[in-house]
């Protein structure tokens, strides 16, 4: 995208009011999502775009928490014709580091490298996201902007034999962590607040709410272990998988859903009071 970065609010604003119907306040945003649309804007330090980036992010979590909470990577390229399949394990998984949902998880490398239309569609998607930035796709996430386009191959967790793991989203509002999110592989969700109670919140209709029983040792250390992550930034959702119980780092999301949260009609108490709680003007 070569628009000048004076004219990115005229253009967000223009995407917002096509995507919600709604007029774009950046002089005074109140919800949720007005809010990620000012941080967009106003609020793209160089920090963010390297720790966007799925591999710089990895020296920065291992400075601030440890490797321990790191997934294993197997390799990282510039080309896909560079992969050395020869020496991966039978699974797993393959990334762009400079995207969101730019991956594929590779169940049986010996199925899949002799299923050629499988292999020559997982090569042409990745060949085509490495020639393009991210940011061009997601309405002005200026943390993307920069990133150098790299594979990252990583070592496949999971706990049956699809590739599945309960993912945990922590919504981090001025460094504190606030919302706690579990998702199943059926494509469940279940959300608790601050003091782990369940609370009734979706931010997304592709995802069933469901009530559940919080494992309270798994969310107090991604409670202690997100305001480390998001201690120095406005607003950050820290991405964990879980896997017997322990913590990995998937990444940090600056602006979640591109700031196009979908709230339910029964929820819409929730943007104006997600809202409240993030003080932009806040360090």
């Amino acid at each position: 995208m070569s628009l000048d970065e004076k004219d990115y609010p005229i253009y967000l604003s223009q995407a917002y009011l096509i995507k919600t119907g709604q007029k774009l306040n950046l002089k005074h945003p109140k919800t949720l999502n007005e809010k990620i649309q000012w941080l967009k804007i106003f609020d793209n330090r160089q920090p963010k775009s390297e720790l966007a980036d799925k591999v710089l992010v990895r020296d920065w979590v291992r400075e601030k928490i440890g490797d321990e909470y790191l997934k294993p990577v197997l390799w990282i390229g510039d080309k896909f014709d560079d992969i050395p399949f020869d020496s991966l394990p039978i699974s797993f998984v393959v990334k762009c580091n400079h995207g969101c949902k730019w991956q594929f998880t590779i169940l049986d490398k010996d199925k899949y490298l002799n299923n050629l239309p499988l292999f020559n569609h997982t090569k042409k998607c990745i060949d085509n996201w490495l020639l393009q930035s991210f940011f061009g796709w997601s309405d002005f996430e200026t943390q993307y902007k920069k990133i150098k386009p790299k594979i990252i191959i990583e070592t496949l967790l999971c706990d049956d034999n699809k590739g599945h793991l309960p993912t945990l989203n922590v919504y981090c509002f001025n460094g504190v962590p606030k919302i706690y999110q579990i998702f199943d592989y059926k494509k469940h969700v279940s959300s608790f607040d601050e003091n782990f109670k369940n609370i009734n919140i979706n931010f997304s209709d592709e995802n069933e709410l469901v009530y559940a029983e919080p494992c309270h040792e798994v969310l107090k250390e991604a409670e202690k272990l997100s305001a480390v992550l998001a201690k120095e930034f406005k607003f950050v959702r820290v991405d964990w998988m879980i896997k017997d119980n322990k913590l990995y780092f998937e990444e940090m999301t600056f602006t979640p859903y591109s700031g196009y949260i979908f709230f339910p009609e029964y929820h819409n108490k929730w943007q104006n009071a997600l809202g409240r709680l993030l003080n932009l003007k806040g360090d």
